[in-house]
């Protein structure tokens, strides 16, 4: 048996700028095609009502002038009619001999029916002449004898059926007016034909086709030329944004590699002033030792004492060196004992007080938040020891209800005026308390002296409690819950 095999296959997911041009042009053909239907039903339905009063119009006209031909008909043998007795057959073929000659246009001429649906006069269609026409009806099937006998008994009246033209011999719409002799029981009219009332209806329509056929084409051309205005300007912005980000990039990029280069100058720096000269004391005390030992001289014993004395104090570099590029106390047991210690070892460094502050903390923030507020308050207190001059240090962290804040207030000099985030340790700050969603404010002190750095991080980089006695709803509280 042959097995089928079924490929799944992934479409393709648009570009940003795809994205962009999409949600850009997406709500424009909306509204361009929203606009374009409005206008078509609109001008559709005017042009409807135009058109059906128009033909109204061309009717009515059409009528009149049914009864000024019947009344010139009337006028003709009415002196006839008057005088004659119903059975006057002499008056009566007068009659149908004045109607048989009143033709008129290529097409008009009277018919005559008695009230039985006899045809007495045709000039036109003479094959109707002398035959009982009662029951007959058109290829839709309207009648036509009987309805015109019915409306000549009630005194007059118009009717429309198909009927053969005489100029074309092809059948059209008929509108004819009849009027009825009640002594002589009968029904007169004549009738004009509606083809050019059609045409002209037909004609207007399609008018009005083309005209919304123009109206489309108008549409879509603007909608072309704002799609076309909108992907130009779209493909500048891109091209701008994308150089822009380019440039971003590489400055970005620049500063990663200043902050690498600067790191390991630092630690080479600390390698060389401490671990090295440390290692090279300790080989010449065991140099020392060896040399003793060979000659049996107590004093060796001194002198092996000496160098593990510098072995201790080569591994305690070693710790802090290893504290400042990652400090394992942060991810053992939280943001608060981290600062601590950075602040008491700024103390032994600096010989400034710090002033460290916070709540019973619960190792609430992810480790993201708790990395970045350690380095801006470690990058903080780097330059209030480079630059300000102070005397005194205030570090305080505490959790709210929208996060959580690490604010570090100094007395020293303050920040110059105009001064943002133009510094390497500044812009260091910034970038990464952005990548945070938080924000980071730098201010002078209440008194115009010192400089306070205050970041904070939003409600989102806060872990759930994991007590029973927390806060409900995940917020916490500043005089409880701590990151």
């Amino acid at each position: 048996m042959q097995r089928i095999r079924w490929a799944s296959m992934s479409l393709p997911r648009p570009s940003y700028g795809q994205s962009l041009f999409l949600l850009a042009t997406l709500p424009l053909i909306l509204a361009v095609s929203a606009i374009a239907v409005l206008v078509t039903v609109q001008s559709e339905r005017s042009a409807t009502r135009e058109i059906a009063a128009l033909e109204q119009a061309m009717i009515e006209a059409k009528r009149r002038e049914l009864q000024n031909y019947l009344q010139l008909a009337r006028t003709s043998f009415i002196t006839i009619y008057g005088n004659a007795a119903p059975d006057d057959q002499a008056a009566k073929l007068r009659v149908t001999q004045i109607l048989s000659a009143m033709v008129y246009g290529p097409d008009g001429f009277f018919f005559v029916y008695d009230y039985n649906g006899n045809n007495l006069v045709a000039p036109r269609q003479t094959w109707l002449i002398g035959r009982d026409w009662t029951g007959m009806t058109d290829a839709d099937g309207i009648p036509v004898t009987d309805r015109l006998i019915e409306l000549a008994r009630q005194g007059s009246g118009y009717h429309s059926y198909e009927w053969r033209k005489p100029s074309t011999g092809e059948e059209a719409t008929l509108l004819t007016y009849v009027i009825g002799l009640q002594d002589w029981q009968w029904a007169i009219g004549t009738g004009v034909w509606l083809d050019d009332v059609l045409a002209q209806g037909a004609a207007a329509r399609a008018e009005v086709r083309a005209r919304v056929a123009e109206q489309f084409r108008s549409i879509g051309a603007i909608t072309l030329g704002a799609l076309l205005l909108v992907f130009a300007s779209g493909f500048l912005i891109t091209v701008r944004e994308r150089r822009l980000a380019d440039a971003k990039l590489k400055q970005l990029t620049q500063r990663v590699l200043d902050t690498q280069e600067e790191e390991r100058g630092r630690v080479a720096r600390e390698l060389h002033d401490s671990i090295s000269q440390l290692l090279v004391g300790i080989r010449y005390k065991l140099e020392l030792a060896r040399r003793l030992t060979a000659k049996g001289e107590p004093a060796a014993e001194q002198a092996v004492d000496g160098a593990i004395a510098g072995l201790q104090g080569a591994l305690g570099e070693v710790r802090r060196i290893s504290h400042d590029l990652r400090p394992g106390v942060l991810d053992d047991l939280g943001l608060g004992p981290a600062l601590k210690s950075l602040c008491e070892a700024f103390e032994v460094r600096t010989g400034l007080p710090v002033e460290f502050r916070t709540v019973v903390f619960r190792n609430r923030l992810d480790i993201e938040a708790k990395t970045a507020l350690y380095r801006i308050a470690q990058e903080a207190l780097t330059n209030v020891e480079r630059h300000a001059g102070a005397g005194r240090v205030s570090v305080r962290v505490f959790g709210h209800r929208h996060g959580a804040t690490l604010r570090i207030e100094d007395d020293g000099r303050g920040l110059p005026e105009g001064a943002g985030t133009t510094g390497m340790g500044l812009r260091n700050m910034a970038e990464r308390i952005e990548q945070l969603d938080g924000t980071l404010r730098l201010a002078r002190g209440v008194d115009g002296r010192g400089t306070i750095v205050e970041a904070s991080v939003p409600l989102s980089h806060l872990l759930a409690p994991e007590s029973e006695g927390a806060p409900a709803g995940g917020l916490p509280a500043e005089s409880r819950a701590f990151p």
